[in-house]
């Protein structure tokens, strides 16, 4: 089997760190496997040297837009993780919210502009309205992406042109959503035989903001799974992952993002199909506190992969 990770997104290197997390995983698990970074030889590989199955460990751009998912299926390599068209439907952090609070999800209040909209209308009066509709605090972001590259929260309305200027330089789309107060707490969903939610990991971002720098700067965040938080607001938890999990058509591994208020109530921020796996990650972290092995629960799903095929 082939562990791809690297490639050209601005997560390469926490990407490359995951794949060799999980490639030693593998390993000890008993499975022979090969490291490969995504470049322009990957085509060629897959066609000359095709791998049983692929175990993806790609974040941002292609490794997550469904691109390389895409020529995975072209070619008929069977792979860990969603295919193509859900992985673009879960990329896409507005679409995703859209068929969330569709489905009766509580999700933050948000607008998504392109920066041509800016650009037209006039910045200022454009984030005056937004503030007008949403408030303050607000959180931006780019509308694709991931490792909360580029998000800021904003407290004051001289904060927004900066935060602006940092999601652009990530994304030509600023989504801006209403702050929730709360627990920030991730739940992984696992299908290795049978669709499950893992223990929820809360965070405790010791600056206040589990950005960038908080996500992978050992000894920045406290991590604490299962969640500090009562049994029924744990249960919520996990069905709402399920839930989301489920209605965004994902397969075999997923990580649901979110905020529980001070009274309980779950708010989805997004659905991840690639999760993290460093050694200081959120997936490693449930997968442990549920008493499994990170190897041995990828050799399940690269075999139930293999079994299944590229297109089921």
């Amino acid at each position: 089997m082939a562990v791809l990770a690297g490639g050209l997104s601005h997560e390469r290197e926490v990407s490359l760190r995951s794949g060799r997390r999980l490639a030693a995983a593998l390993r000890a698990a008993g499975a022979d496997v090969r490291e490969w970074d995504v470049d322009g030889s990957l085509v060629t590989r897959l066609r000359t040297d095709p791998p049983d199955a692929v175990a993806i460990a790609l974040h941002g751009g292609e490794g997550e837009n469904g691109s390389v998912q895409a020529v995975l299926e072209l070619l008929d390599v069977p792979f860990v993780g969603t295919h193509a068209q859900a992985c673009r439907r879960a990329w896409d952090k507005p679409t995703a919210k859209t068929e969330l609070a569709g489905a009766g999800l509580d999700t933050p209040d948000w607008v998504a502009l392109p920066h041509a909209t800016f650009r037209a209308l006039g910045a200022q009066s454009v984030l005056d309205a937004m503030v007008d509709r949403l408030g303050l605090p607000l959180m931006l972001k780019p509308d694709q992406g991931g490792s909360a590259l580029g998000a800021q929260v904003v407290a004051e309305r001289s904060e927004l042109p900066a935060a602006m200027v940092s999601c652009l330089a990530y994304s030509d789309t600023v989504l801006a959503e209403r702050f929730v107060h709360g627990t920030e707490v991730a739940v992984t969903v696992v299908d290795d035989g049978g669709l499950r939610a893992l223990p929820a990991v809360e965070i405790d971002a010791r600056g206040g903001v589990y950005d960038y720098t908080a996500r992978y700067t050992p000894g920045t965040v406290s991590f604490h799974c299962p969640a500090r938080l009562d049994p029924p607001t744990l249960a919520r938890l996990e069905e709402t992952a399920l839930a989301a999990h489920q209605l965004l058509g994902l397969r075999d591994v997923s990580r649901m993002d979110a905020v529980v208020d001070p009274h309980g109530r779950v708010h989805v921020l997004e659905v991840n199909v690639s999760p993290g796996l460093t050694d200081i990650s959120l997936l490693p972290i449930a997968v442990h506190a549920a008493g499994m092995d990170l190897g041995h629960l990828y050799s399940a799903l690269v075999e139930r992969a293999i079994a299944r095929g590229c297109f089921t």
